[in-house]
């Protein structure tokens, strides 16, 4: 997911992928601890993509003010 996806979509839109990105991270974790996780660079890319999502808020609240 790029910044100018992110920035393209709305306040209840970004909730709700911030909401499924924290539930795949979840999910990544016990398949790692379970042994079954196939692809291991995901985790770096869903990490990054909530901290996108949480920059972009985060100005957005700012902005706001």
């Amino acid at each position: 997911m790029k910044a100018e996806e992110v920035r393209g979509q709305n306040n209840a839109e970004l909730a709700r992928k911030l909401d499924d990105a924290y539930q795949e991270l979840f999910n990544l974790r016990f398949q790692r601890a379970t042994g079954k996780l196939s692809n291991s660079a995901r985790f770096a890319e869903v990490k990054r993509d909530i901290a996108r999502i949480k920059t972009i808020l985060r100005e957005r609240e700012l902005r706001a003010q």
